[in-house]
């Protein structure tokens, strides 16, 4: 009886591991980044990224005045953007790293933290609160329809885009940086005689 049992459980946990399995390879097929070259790895020699880069899927968001704006109104200039929350405890570590950087680099860099706006765990009013609360100058957008997110890939965050002036997705970062990787990645989207 107990053979019977265990033959049954270990059947059953290998169709619960198999269906997992197929799962995840649907999932992870199905939501994927624009694919773009590794970061700092696929530069040709006079600075500009490769012809590897996937041009940016452009999205609609609301600035803090409620007004919608476009990915694609930044083309022009290179961009970062930030998908994050306030209930995510990596997004709030690196939040300061970005602000610190916005600061330095806000004239020469498109820097949109898009903030995940359920209209659950985050509205635009508790975003503005926390935003002003910690003294961040960057500039916030709201993914009230979860647009921006869905064009991304966004199902796990902090996630950060890096796109160039031409609007090509050069690299993306899954997960909280620290303030020299962040760095990093911000500087590797300026052109090389600092202009």
């Amino acid at each position: 009886m107990k053979d019977k049992k265990f033959l049954i459980l270990a059947v059953i946990f290998a169709v619960v591991i198999s269906a997992s399995a197929a799962g995840y390879y649907f999932l992870a097929k199905k939501f994927v980044l624009p694919q773009a070259p590794a970061h700092a790895q696929n530069e040709s020699n006079d600075g500009e990224f490769s012809e590897d880069s996937a041009a940016a899927p452009d999205f609609t968001v609301i600035d803090l005045s409620g007004e919608e704006v476009s990915l694609s109104d930044y083309f022009g200039k290179p961009t970062v953007i930030n998908f994050w929350a306030t209930w995510c405890y990596p997004c709030k570590s690196e939040l300061p790293h970005f602000d610190s950087l916005y600061s330095e680099y806000g004239d020469e860099i498109n820097f949109l933290m898009v903030n995940l706006t359920d209209g659950r765990r985050d509205t635009v009013e508790s975003v503005k609160e926390f935003v002003e609360e910690n003294g961040f100058a960057f500039p916030v957008y709201f993914d009230t329809g979860l647009e921006a997110a869905n064009a991304y890939g966004a199902y796990s965050i902090p996630l950060t885009v890096f796109i160039d002036e031409n609007g090509n997705a050069v690299d993306a970062y899954l997960g909280a940086m620290n303030e020299s990787t962040l760095r990093s990645y911000v500087e590797s989207l300026l052109p090389e005689d600092g202009v």
